[in-house]
């Protein structure tokens, strides 16, 4: 599956700005993230993985995590881009969570 134009617009556009970028800085991160429509696909949740900026950016980070965690394989995914950023871990984090979960829950018994 090939990336769409509206994601390939956001990635090329570079890593997220920080908090101490100008207003304009942020508003056309957030007009190309808002450009996205829901879900994505395992391609484009991995090449919007890279972009992740060193902080919150005003809570775009969290948005663009939760727009990468709507791609179908998100529960198992693994991401080994921009690995010490922090967003990246906590996506990591996310998924080995999950996965953790659900061994737990299929270890417990059924109850009849």
């Amino acid at each position: 599956m090939s990336i769409r134009r509206e994601v390939e617009d956001l990635v090329n556009a570079g890593q997220f700005p920080s908090e101490e970028a100008t207003e304009e800085q942020v508003t056309e991160t957030q007009r190309l993230l808002e450009r996205i429509t829901r879900p994505v696909s395992d391609e484009e949740a991995q090449a919007l993985a890279t972009i992740f900026g060193p902080d919150d950016c005003f809570g775009l980070s969290w948005t663009l995590l939760h727009l990468i965690e709507t791609a179908p394989g998100a529960k198992s995914a693994s991401y080994m881009v921009n690995t010490g950023n922090m967003w990246v871990e906590t996506l990591n984090s996310r998924v080995e969570f999950g996965r953790e979960l659900a061994q737990e829950e299929s270890r417990r018994p059924t109850s009849s």
